[in-house]
């Protein structure tokens, strides 16, 4: 399994989603072989948040580190919990090699990292975002390097891409080479697109803090440029599994962690990342699987949280009892013994300012003090509020949102002492009827 996550992709970012301003063949190949989803969601507007879904198989919500973007630091402890069951943790149990290369995102060493929460291997970066050459988090000689193998700072030369590029393709060669290896797990989480805007020829240019940083810096060219880059570095990756004859049995996975940013093309939507309108959640996503899966475009409403139960189900398991996922097995969708099916998925950003709900056809959006009814496949950008024509449609959806919200931990400013350990993060701050709720249980 080879799982590769973007960063601040958005929706039309990628030639077979509809870009028009520069090509990305390699995804167009992987699209073409596989299955191009259309109606696939994010579990965030933001990237941390996203993460804990696709780690947990669950609501971000249910976790304490779930609830802030940016994470705090190390001292306040916000995290993944070691303890908690996790994809890789489950595929591990059942006999797979695990290893992550690229950003993980979920809390800071020494109490949270990829090798206590079920990888064998990691290389790649703590934090959110980093220079693309010097790996640094910020400017300035005296900031230090967020790039690490294990829990090791290494020091490395080259463009972050690339150099996850060739990481990834060594792990998977050396692995794939080993006589009866093990099956494999690989999450390729890439930090392309996110800002510092810089693409792989800007080394050495003169560059401000302004420059790089979200708001002021950057241009379309320059983001083209690490998207093209982006794509070069799939398909270099994929060649690994060509070059040694594993392309037709392994899952391939491609998606992004939310909507795309300024730079990013979220056409037809409107929104991008930090929002709950579809450009803020929309997210391209491909899968392939040759031996089982066969060449579709599939309108299926899935969301991240989706991936580990999907995942575990290909690999003949399934989640801890104790921790079910609030995702949906899409396997026997995959391969074609259940026809698509309507969803009911949450959403809220920023103490509740924002709140959304997709039901069927419909989506519930509330901004602020401003509540709308959206049919978001007839309506796809999201114009025409259609509260007051359909109120029990409105009524009913604005109801689910409470009582999912009610068995979700409270959208507050968490915040904890040193003191408390992270290994009994859950059990002190998670109240045990939501911790393992299952999904759609009364509270």
């Amino acid at each position: 399994m080879l799982f590769l996550l973007a960063d601040d992709l958005g929706w039309a970012d990628l030639s077979v989603y509809g870009q028009t301003a520069y090509d990305t063949p390699h995804l167009d190949r992987l699209a073409a072989q596989g299955v191009r989803f259309t109606q696939a969601y994010a579990n965030s507007a933001v990237c941390s948040a996203t993460r804990f879904a696709l780690i947990t198989g669950r609501y971000q919500y249910r976790l304490p580190g779930g609830l802030e973007e940016p994470l705090t630091g190390a001292g306040q402890h916000l995290g993944l919990p070691p303890a908690h069951p996790t994809l890789p943790s489950l595929l591990k149990a059942v006999g797979y090699t695990t290893a992550l290369i690229g950003k993980w995102h979920l809390g800071t060493l020494p109490h949270y990292g990829p090798l206590k929460s079920g990888y064998d291997h990691f290389f790649g970066n703590y934090g959110g975002a980093l220079d693309y050459f010097t790996h640094k988090p910020g400017v300035g000689a005296h900031v230090p390097r967020d790039l690490y193998d294990g829990e090791v700072p290494v020091a490395r030369v080259g463009y972050y891409t690339q150099l996850l590029t060739e990481a990834s393709a060594q792990y998977l060669t050396s692995h794939l080479q080993q006589r009866q290896a093990p099956p494999f797990f690989v999450s390729l989480h890439f930090t392309a697109p996110h800002w510092p805007w810089e693409g792989p020829e800007d080394e050495g240019v003169s560059r401000t803090l302004t420059d790089l940083r979200h708001y002021d810096g950057g241009n379309l060219t320059t983001y083209a440029t690490m998207v093209r880059a982006l794509d070069q570095a799939v398909g270099q990756v994929l060649a690994v599994l060509d070059a040694q004859g594993r392309t037709e049995h392994t899952i391939v996975i491609f998606t992004s962690d939310n909507g795309g940013e300024r730079f990013s093309k979220t056409w037809p939507f409107t929104g991008q990342k930090t929002e709950l309108l579809e450009g803020g959640l929309r997210v391209p996503t491909l899968l392939r699987w040759p031996a089982r899966v066969v060449p579709q475009v599939s309108p299926q409403v899935t969301i991240t949280m989706d991936w580990l139960p999907t995942l575990l189900a290909a690999a003949g398991t399934r989640p801890d009892a104790a921790y079910p996922s609030d995702g949906d097995n899409l396997l026997p969708l995959l391969l074609g013994t259940r026809a698509p099916y309507p969803r009911t998925l949450y959403w809220r950003y920023k103490a509740q300012a924002q709140r959304a709900v997709r039901a069927g056809d419909w989506k519930y959006l509330k901004i602020n003090d401003n509540e709308f009814l959206f049919n978001v496949v007839e309506d796809v950008r999201e114009r025409a509020n259609l509260r007051d024509r359909y109120p029990e449609v409105f009524q009913r959806l604005r109801h689910q949102w409470e009582d999912w919200n009610s068995q979700q931990l409270p959208m507050t400013d968490v915040r904890y002492s040193s003191s408390v350990s992270p290994e009994t993060q859950a059990d002190r701050y998670v109240p045990e009827r939501l911790r393992r709720i299952a999904p759609g249980s009364p509270v």
